[in-house]
């Protein structure tokens, strides 16, 4: 069960965006998500928007699938334009899920070709897909790579069997080396995402699993605690007392783990979960997502936000094609972020990525518990004093893992 979409103001039925938008959109990169929502098979632990490819009909159905997500694309040009905004090349794309790879090849061209044809890519954009190891092709991967593809994140999890076989994860782990080459050899980069905390799995397992990932040579790795959401196949699990979830502690020591191994092979934490070998192999979508830019997503459940406005679509595919088949947007609901919101989101998203939040754009009223932070060791000092430059608020080790911590502590 994919969780509910917040609560908001009512969507206007032509997806038009109120007049502050433009304004608040000036200066902003741009960025287009594109959710397919099609797994081979749902996983227990997962509570994204996803449905398997079997059960959707109509328009919503995996052959059409690709069809109306275009409608999207052309809704939204027409919305911005409406808006006052005139087109922005697009400086990233990610292709999300659910398992995009699902889709056949020439549909994720059709789609990608679509934002390119309304919008343009900026030079050197970067195009993002992920994937399921068992979902691709050496000659996909290629196909995928011509057609402006710069970026695959495999979903890896693990490399141990039991762990897999607990996250219900199909995948071969001995699989991952291999498609880790094949989309080299197509020119793409490469992440592999890692999952930690699983029910069951030791710290020589989260090691094993590391150890696996570096020696593949890729020079990105998201590593994410596992979180446990209500209504999944796993909650029901541990409620039952049938699977047991790692403590705090537990969590901790294998973070603290994942960040000696990934730095000591020259890779480094840009976000709390997010390691990159050089500037150039961080997600540049992502920290679009953090440094506050704009972007359009469009699919079933899909977030957008531009200029201060965000808006949420339709859970349910169904209702996402019925609506765009209508000539409607699929905007079920939106919020203007402003004030209060929009300082909170931004000190939380900004603090979360090695480049840290400069003091002197806090509030004055928080700027003082900078001091107090440093003092117990959840910001670096150096930064904090301004010995690279402008003073900045960037986290130690210890204040990754107590992130939330120090959001409040600059928020009061």
């Amino acid at each position: 069960m994919s969780p509910a979409l917040p609560d908001g103001d009512p969507a206007p039925a032509d997806g038009a965006l109120p007049a502050s938008a433009a304004e608040g959109a000036q200066g902003r990169a741009f960025g287009v998500y594109l959710h397919v929502p099609f797994c081979a098979v749902r996983c227990g632990y997962c509570d994204f928007n996803t449905y398997t490819a079997t059960e959707l009909g109509g328009g919503a159905s995996l052959a059409a699938y690709a069809g109306t997500a275009l409608s999207e694309v052309a809704l939204a040009d027409r919305v911005l334009r409406a808006a006052g905004l005139p087109p922005r090349e697009v400086a990233t794309v990610f292709v999300g899920g659910g398992t995009p790879t699902l889709l056949p090849v020439d549909d994720l061209v059709r789609m990608l070709d679509g934002v390119r044809d309304t919008w343009g890519l900026a030079p050197g954009a970067e195009v993002t897909t992920e994937a399921n190891p068992d979902s691709v092709t050496p000659d996909g991967l290629a196909r995928l790579a011509a057609a402006g593809v710069t970026r695959v994140s495999f979903g890896m999890q693990s490399a141990v069997p039991h762990v897999l076989r607990t996250l219900e994860r199909t995948h071969d782990p001995d699989r991952i080396p291999d498609v880790v080459r094949w989309a080299r050899d197509a020119g793409l980069r490469v992440s592999l995402d890692l999952i930690y905390g699983t029910p069951g799995e030791s710290l020589d397992d989260w090691r094993r699993s590391l150890d696996a990932a570096l020696a593949t040579g890729v020079d990105h790795v998201s590593a994410y605690a596992l979180v446990v959401e209500p209504g999944t196949r796993m909650a029901v699990q541990v409620r039952r007392g049938e699977l047991t979830l790692p403590d705090e502690d537990d969590q901790a020591t294998k973070y603290e783990l994942a960040d000696d191994l990934l730095t000591a092979a020259g890779l480094h934490w840009y976000e709390v979960s997010n390691w990159a070998r050089t500037p150039a192999d961080a997600s540049r979508h992502n920290l679009g997502y953090w440094r506050g830019d704009d972007w359009w997503g469009i699919g079933p459940g899909a977030h957008s936000h531009v200029g201060g406005v965000r808006w949420w679509n339709v859970k349910h595919p169904r209702a996402y094609a019925d609506r765009l088949g209508r000539g409607l947007s699929p905007a079920a609901g939106r919020e203007v972020v402003a004030g209060a919101t929009a300082e909170l989101e931004r000190v939380m998203l900004r603090v979360r990525i090695a480049e840290g939040l400069l003091v002197d754009d806090l509030p004055a009223g928080a700027r003082p518990a900078v001091a107090g932070l440093v003092a117990d060791g959840l910001v670096d000092p150096r930064a904090a004093l301004g010995g690279d430059g402008p003073r900045r608020v960037v986290l130690t080790r210890r204040g990754r893992l107590l992130a939330d911590a120090v959001v409040r502590a600059l928020t009061v």
